[in-house]
């Protein structure tokens, strides 16, 4: 049985799948940051805060706090953009490289190779 879990453990699809975790969420903190501390700033300076925030609309007793959604709407856009710029298209491309590639012929195997010359010959023989 220890020998069974130490294989699944081993075997490379759990390997990639928690380097994949740690990769992402080290990932996802730099994108976090960078949306936080670099773009926000860059909104602040062009409307005056680096956050919605403290965006309210008071309706007779009731708060709606549209800040907030605001910024996680821009957030959320920024992130999804640095995450399609930095990883997708450029997967996107790669698989589109391949893809080129692939598209040559694949090698005849030697009774394939056989099978067409003898079919030239009796087309040859018919004429």
């Amino acid at each position: 049985m220890i020998k069974g879990f130490k294989d699944f453990i081993v075997r490379g699809n759990v390997v990639d799948l928690a380097v994949g975790i740690v990769i992402g969420s080290v990932f996802g903190a730099v994108v976090d940051s960078f949306v936080t501390d670099v773009l926000m700033g860059f909104i602040g300076a062009l409307f005056g805060q680096p956050n919605f925030n403290d965006l309210t609309l008071t309706i007779g007793d009731g708060v709606v706090l549209y800040g907030n959604f605001l910024t996680a709407l821009v957030t959320f856009l920024i992130t999804a953009a640095a995450i399609y710029f930095v990883v997708v298209a450029p997967m996107n491309a790669l698989n589109e490289r391949r893809a080129h590639g692939e598209e040559t012929e694949p090698e005849l195997t030697n009774e394939e190779k056989m099978v067409l010359l003898l079919e030239e010959i009796a087309a040859s023989n018919k004429k």
